[in-house]
């Protein structure tokens, strides 16, 4: 195991012995915190996965095209501001962002579904009330 005469290891080998110790430890602390601060998005503004259209729930998509024709909505705090106060979507002025509800069946409030919609037809999908996004692709 490439020790020395007195059976004790090289500093060499015992150096790098550290770094493969100190990397491990980089890994699982590096994991833990991006599991913490959850792995949907990140607090720099970036969504980090995407969810393709066909995939929402049939609310969601009936939601994408309600914001297509313009409404009518069925909440009146359908198609205003959000405020990313989270600041889980990419950093922009107030205003740039609406939101609109998905209805959740069985809910007897607005449920926890939005749909995010940004002045550049980007859109969001959040299914645990803005702790999360992912992107939505493939919508008009």
């Amino acid at each position: 195991m490439g020790r020395n005469e007195s059976g004790s290891l090289p500093p060499l080998r015992i150096a790098q012995l550290v770094v493969v110790v100190l990397t491990v430890i980089a890994v699982v602390v590096i994991g833990l915190v991006q599991h913490e601060h959850g792995s949907s998005a990140g607090h720099d503004g970036s969504v980090g996965h995407t969810v393709a259209m066909s995939d929402l729930p049939p609310e969601a998509q009936h939601t994408l095209v309600l914001i297509r024709s313009g409404g009518p909505y069925p909440y009146a705090q359908d198609d205003t501001i959000f405020h990313n106060a989270e600041g889980l979507l990419p950093s922009e002025p107030t205003g740039y962002y609406r939101e609109y509800t998905v209805v959740t069946p069985g809910s007897p409030d607005r449920g926890a579904r939005r749909i995010i919609a940004g002045q550049h037809h980007e859109l969001y999908y959040t299914d645990d009330h803005y702790r999360s996004f992912r992107q939505i692709e493939g919508a008009p």
